[in-house]
């Protein structure tokens, strides 16, 4: 038997390490398996659970590697095209806040931004995150617990929280648990579906396809169903004609960055009124009002924009002079509720065109990958890019968090080799 290592012993200093390296780990992981019922709870708080799972894998990598390594993955995920387009939009961004109206608001913005895209990259250069089939059963069975809590509080009318002294509350608040769900249930279904001989995680990944369905169409989220249909449309048609899926997908998206400054007038011109007539119980009507005064920001300053962040409080901008007086007052709708139109009107046709190469460039990417591969992350850019072209602030911290988990639950071994990495 091995002599026990007295307390200062080189031996017993390496164990107590590992242990702690084993516990912030584990810390990391139950923080990121945890994001649902977050969100359930409050539903800006994915920054939160991301940061602390990033602080947790950066503290087991550091005990139980070197500095050097954690720097290497860094930088080998920072020195891809597809990493240096989206940070000279993060340096473009920056610099469009010195003709911000409201520069403290808009730096506010870039690191409500950057904070959740750091966090992530952070993730990926520890090297932490083993994505086994267990860290998806258990986000399997978060995730469908906190969208049964969900179903559950809508169908009472939010009662249990006006008892526990919240006020009155709108369903409404829970539109964004409602997307951040649908997102982490993609990675989620194909880790579980993809198993070899995995009869129970295939069960458990229908079901939970079938809880956070039920769920999203439950919700008032018309963004997330929209999201749902795309998601599922799009991963079968990816599985059938791979290359046709791709090819429309990026047609479909260089096209609405192209048309977002006149989104409002094509819309009007080419959905027949009857339509637009049966979309205004989702207040389709009310959006492309918002859309048509954002629009002529986009026009007003076509190259640099208003400014990263300004869209919060566009009537304030001085540029709001230069927008006709019937679409002057919804300039005060907080965001254009399309984030491709808020790309235009806050950082032109400057940062809208480098966010349109970087989303080639992640395509390009995806063509590399068998179908099988392919399906699911095609089908959570289409679903995530069709969320954002009707609803929601492009760069709110809980939307950028909740990709970034994303992202990273989506890297899976099988798929590196395959030449796909940290987006």
């Amino acid at each position: 038997m091995n002599p026990i290592s007295p307390p200062g012993h080189p031996a017993s200093s390496f164990a107590s390490q590992s242990a702690l390296a084993r516990a912030l780990r584990a810390g990391g992981v139950f923080c990121l398996v945890a994001m649902p019922l977050a969100m359930w709870l409050a539903n800006r708080s994915a920054p939160l659970m991301l940061g602390l799972a990033a602080a947790g894998f950066l503290g087991a990598a550091l005990l139980s590697g070197s500095p050097a390594e954690i720097f290497a993955r860094l930088r080998a995920s920072l020195s891809a095209p597809l990493a240096l387009a989206i940070a000279a939009f993060l340096a473009w961004a920056l610099v469009s806040i010195g003709w911000s109206h409201d520069p403290s608001m808009s730096l506010r913005a870039w690191g409500e931004l950057v904070l959740p895209i750091v966090f992530a990259l952070a993730i990926a250069a520890s090297g932490q995150l083993q994505r086994s089939p267990v860290l998806f059963r258990v986000l399997a069975l978060t995730i469908i617990v906190a969208a049964g809590l969900l179903i559950f509080e809508l169908a009472s009318g939010l009662s249990q929280r006006a008892a526990l002294g919240a006020g009155k509350m709108m369903a409404f608040v829970f539109n964004r648990p409602a997307v951040l769900l649908l997102l982490l249930a993609a990675p989620t279904v194909h880790g579980l579906w993809s198993r070899p001989a995995g009869r129970f995680d295939r069960a458990l990944a229908a079901l939970l396809a079938m809880v956070v369905i039920v769920f999203v169409f439950r919700s008032e989220s018309e963004a997330a169903k929209l999201g749902a249909l795309v998601l599922v449309g799009c991963w079968s048609l990816s599985r059938i004609a791979p290359r046709i899926a791709l090819a429309g997908a990026a047609v479909a998206f260089i096209l609405t960055m192209a048309i977002a400054p006149v989104l409002a007038p094509t819309t009007d011109r080419v959905l027949p009124s009857f339509v637009l007539e049966r979309l205004d119980k989702l207040s389709a009507r009310a959006r492309i009002d918002i859309w048509y005064s954002f629009g002529e920001v986009a026009r007003a300053r076509p190259l640099a924009g208003a400014g990263f962040g300004t869209s919060a409080t566009m009537h304030q901008h001085p540029v709001a002079a230069e927008v006709s007086p019937e679409h002057r007052t919804l300039l005060a709708a907080s965001h254009a509720h399309d984030m491709p139109l808020q790309a235009w009107a806050e950082t032109g046709a400057i940062g809208a065109g480098l966010l349109t190469f970087a989303g080639l460039l992640l395509l390009a990417r995806l063509r590399r990958l068998p179908a099988a591969e392919l399906a699911p992350r095609l089908a959570l850019f289409a679903a995530a890019f069709s969320i954002a072209t009707v609803g929601h602030g492009a760069w709110q911290g809980w939307w950028i968090a909740g990709l970034g988990a994303t992202i990273l639950l989506f890297c899976t071994d099988a798929a590196s080799r395959q030449g796909d990495s940290h987006g």
